[in-house]
C-alpha cells in the first residue's frame, strides 16, 4: 500500500480528527482560553504518538508549551524539522460568523465545490499543521519514511512566538536538522500551485494619546481643551502622503528596490484585480503609487491601523471629550528593514508630530524580521518536485505579504533555511470571520508532504 492509498482508506477518520482538533478554542491571545490552549497541546502530542513519533513531549515554556516529537530512521539520512502552531486567532467579531467559530461545519463554496471546513484555525494553522501529522502517520504505517523527521509545534505564534526563541536556544541540539518545513502559507489557486519564497517582517506598536486629566463635558470644554481622539486621527492621517507613501523619516532607507526584470517575473504569476476586488467586496484598490496590487502586498512595506478606540462607545449619546485615545499600528517590512530600527523611527516621528497639548506613549508590542528563501536549494527543489507530482504542474515561486517572525530566527539560531510549502488560499479568510479550509487542500497537502520528504532525501548531499 502506498501513502495515497492509505490516505484514501483512512480519509474519513483523518477528517474527523481534524474537526475534533478545531473544536478546541486554543486562543493564545485571550487568557480566558488558557486551559483550552494547554489542552490542545496535549491533544496534538497524543496525535503525534499515535502517528508513530518517538520521544513525544509537551515541553513547558514561560507561556504555552511546545510539542516535540521525532522519528529517527538512519543517522546517515537528512533530517527535516517540521514547524507549525496549534494556537489560533480570537473569533471576534463572533456575530459575523455564519456558524459558531469552534463548531466546524463543511460547506461547498464556489471556490471549494468539494467542500470546505469552516472554523477558526481550519487553515491557520491547525488544518495545515495537521496535514503533516497525518502524512507522517501514512508514511510510518506504510513503511515509507525516507529521512529523519522532527516536529516542533508551538502555541504562541498568534501572539508573536514570544517564548520560541528562548526554546530554540535551549534545545538547539535537540532541534538539529538540515531544513525547516512549514505549511503556514498558501498557493495562488487550486489549479496554480505556488511556493512562498519570501515573507515580510513586522513592527507592531500601540500608541496612547493623553489630553486632559479626565473625561470632560464637550459643551463646557470643547473648543479649548485638546481632544485626544481628534488629535490621534490627525496624526495617523499625516503618516502617509498623497502618493500613499509613508512619511516616517528614514522608513525607506533600507528598502531594496527590485529590478524591472524581477518585477516582470513577478507579474507572470496569475492575478485578476477584478476577482480580487470581488472577493473582498470593494470597488477599487488603493496603495502606494507606481506599484501593482500584488507588489504592494508583497515587495513593498506598509503601515496600517489595526485598531483605534477611545471615548464613549455605549448606547445613546454621551457628550464627552475623552481623556485618552489609543491605536494599534502594524508596519509590514521587506528585506533589509530591521523591526527594531523601524519601531524606533516610528516612535521618534510620532513624538515629533504630537502637539504640545497632549502627551504620548508608544509601546512596542512585537515584531519579526523579513525572510527570503533561496529557490536553488535542494529543499526548494524537493518541494517543487513534490508539488509537480501531485498537482501536475511546476509551482510558481511567490513572495507573501504575511509574516512568520520565527522563520528568521530559525536561520539566526539554528542555522537552518526554511521551505514554505503551504496549501491555503487567500480567500480562506484567515484571521477573519468564516475562516475555512478546502477539503481538496487538506488532502492534497497530506498527499504532497511525503513526496517532499522522499525528494529531499534523494537530493540532499
Amino acid at each position: 500500500m502506498d501513502v495515497r492509498e492509505y490516505m484514501n482508506e483512512h480519509r474519513e477518520r483523518m477528517l474527523e480528527e481534524l474537526l475534533e482538533l478545531l473544536r478546541i478554542p486554543s486562543v493564545s491571545a485571550d487568557a480566558a482560553f488558557s486551559d483550552d490552549t494547554f489542552k490542545c497541546a496535549e491533544v496534538v502530542a497524543d496525535h503525534l504518538r499515535r502517528a508513530g513519533a518517538d520521544n513525544v513531549e509537551v515541553v513547558p515554556t514561560k507561556g504555552y508549551p511546545v510539542v516535540f516529537g521525532e522519528k529517527q530512521v538512519d543517522p546517515s539520512k537528512p533530517t527535516v524539522l517540521v514547524y507549525g502552531h496549534y494556537d489560533v486567532q480570537p473569533a471576534d467579531p463572533i456575530e459575523l460568523w455564519d456558524s459558531p467559530a469552534f463548531e466546524p461545519v463543511i460547506k461547498s463554496t464556489e471556490i471549494h465545490p468539494e467542500g470546505a471546513i469552516f472554523a477558526r484555525g481550519s487553515c491557520d494553522d491547525k488544518g495545515q499543521m495537521f496535514m503533516h501529522v497525518k502524512a507522517f502517520e501514512a508514511m510510518v504505517a506504510t513503511g515509507q519514511v525516507p529521512c529523519n523527521i522532527k516536529f516542533m509545534i508551538e502555541g504562541e505564534e498568534e501572539v508573536g512566538s514570544v517564548h520560541l526563541e528562548d526554546f530554540l536556544r535551549a534545545h538547539k541540539d535537540r532541534l538539529a536538522a538540515d531544513v525547516v518545513l512549514v505549511s503556514d502559507t498558501g498557493i495562488i489557486a487550486n489549479d496554480v500551485p505556488s511556493i512562498t519564497t519570501g515573507l515580510r517582517g513586522l513592527s507592531y506598536v500601540e500608541v496612547e494619546v493623553t489630553g486632559p486629566n479626565r473625561d470632560l463635558h464637550s459643551g463646557l470644554y470643547g473648543g479649548a481643551a485638546p481632544n485626544p481622539i481628534n488629535i490621534l486621527c490627525e496624526m495617523i492621517a499625516s503618516l502617509k502622503d498623497e502618493h500613499q507613501q509613508i512619511v516616517v523619516e528614514g522608513f525607506y532607507d533600507d528598502v531594496e528596490d527590485l529590478s524591472e526584470t524581477e518585477r516582470a517575473a513577478m507579474a507572470e504569476a496569475p492575478f485578476s484585480e477584478e476577482v480580487y476586488k470581488k472577493s473582498i467586496d470593494i470597488s477599487a484598490v488603493e496603495g502606494e503609487r507606481g506599484y501593482s496590487a500584488p507588489e504592494r502586498m508583497s515587495i513593498r512595506p506598509t503601515l496600517d491601523v489595526n485598531g483605534i478606540w477611545g471615548g464613549y462607545q455605549g448606547e445613546g449619546a454621551k457628550t464627552v471629550i475623552a481623556s485618552k485615545a489609543y491605536a494599534k499600528i502594524s508596519m509590514r517590512l521587506v528585506p533589509h528593514q530591521d523591526p527594531d530600527d523601524i519601531t524606533a523611527k516610528f516612535e521618534a516621528h510620532f513624538n515629533r508630530i504630537a502637539p504640545e497639548s497632549v502627551s504620548l506613549k508608544v509601546t512596542a508590542m512585537h515584531g519579526g524580521q523579513p525572510a527570503v528563501t533561496p529557490t536553488d536549494s535542494p529543499a526548494y527543489q524537493a518541494a517543487s518536485a513534490a508539488m509537480a507530482l501531485t498537482y501536475g504542474k511546476v509551482p510558481v515561486p511567490v513572495r507573501s505579504g504575511g509574516s512568520i517572525p520565527i522563520v528568521a530566527s530559525f536561520e539566526q539560531i539554528l542555522g537552518l533555511k526554511t521551505v514554505l510549502m503551504g496549501f491555503g488560499l487567500d480567500s480562506d479568510a484567515i484571521h477573519s470571520p468564516n475562516e475555512h479550509y478546502g477539503l481538496f487542500n487538506y488532502f492534497k497537502g497530506i498527499e504532497t508532504i511525503p513526496h517532499f520528504h522522499a525528494e529531499f532525501a534523494q537530493r540532499h548531499g
